[in-house]
């Protein structure tokens, strides 16, 4: 399979790191961005060809993927007008661009599949939605399933509209739980932690309790109750969280993302 990456940037670099390490014998990478600093990079560290000019690179590809800026994507698209064959398979990973956006500039009877990667990509441990085009096949979904594995797991949609929602909750909710570490570092140096006991105390705390109910999925509510003793000092944090609607600040928050997500498609 040789799978051209339109752009060099970290979630590119990170699927990249991922099919090449372990190394894949059926795979081939060729990268296409108009960075000297990206295209040296990525050669020495992962020995890829590496193109300055889009349509060279994509000659033979069998996946096309797109890992550019949603304001970059018009520009690309048009660069791509009329060179891509029937067959490759058009992969993006560009949040708000629609399969039919992509479909609508380089033809309506390519396989397009559209997917939403996050940050947490860049260690391995991302988890990434995908929805396929109607002129998508089974080895398109495979395609597509094998290169975003490298860098976590995969959760495939059957509605594209459905994809404002995971920008919500998996594309935007690191933020979420970056905040919440912050907060509470913020809390431990206000009870008179010293600075670095209190960042290290969230950090770690965030990570385990992650970890914990990453290995166990749907049973995050059972997790907490095992915490929160009746009468005890959880309870009586979780009273206070109950007390300021914190369930409710964040389905308005992951609305607010979700609703944004739909302005910029339309932008």
């Amino acid at each position: 399979m040789l799978i051209t990456f339109i752009g060099g940037g970290n979630m590119a670099t990170a699927l990249i790191s991922g099919l090449a390490n372990p190394p894949r014998a059926h795979i081939k990478i060729r990268v296409s961005d108009p960075s000297d600093a990206a295209r040296k990079h990525l050669a020495k560290t992962f020995d890829v060809e590496t193109y300055t000019d889009s349509t060279a690179a994509i000659r033979d590809a069998d996946v096309i993927l797109l890992a550019i800026k949603p304001q970059t994507m018009p520009l690309v698209l048009r660069q791509l007008e009329g060179r891509v064959r029937p067959g490759q398979l058009l992969l993006s990973i560009a949040a708000g661009t629609t399969i039919d956006a992509i479909e609508g500039q380089l033809g309506s009877e390519l396989p397009v599949i559209r997917s939403m990667p996050n940050t947490p990509a860049l260690i391995g441990h991302g988890i990434t939605g995908i929805v396929a085009g109607r002129n998508c096949s089974r080895l398109h979904r495979d395609q597509a399933a094998e290169i975003l594995s490298a860098a976590g797991e995969v959760v495939w949609l059957e509605d594209e509209s459905l994809m404002d929602a995971v920008t919500a909750i998996s594309g935007t909710g690191p933020a979420y739980f970056f905040l919440l570490t912050e907060a509470l570092a913020a809390a431990a140096r206000e009870l008179g932690l010293p600075a670095e006991t209190a960042e290290r105390l969230a950090a770690a705390t965030c990570f385990g309790a992650g970890a914990m109910v990453a290995s166990s999925p749907g049973e995050a509510e059972e997790l907490r109750l095992q915490v929160t003793s009746p009468g005890g000092t959880t309870q009586a944090a979780m009273v206070v969280m109950e007390d300021g609607r914190f369930r409710e600040l964040v389905f308005r928050a992951a609305e607010a993302a979700r609703d944004r997500s739909r302005e910029l498609a339309l932008e």
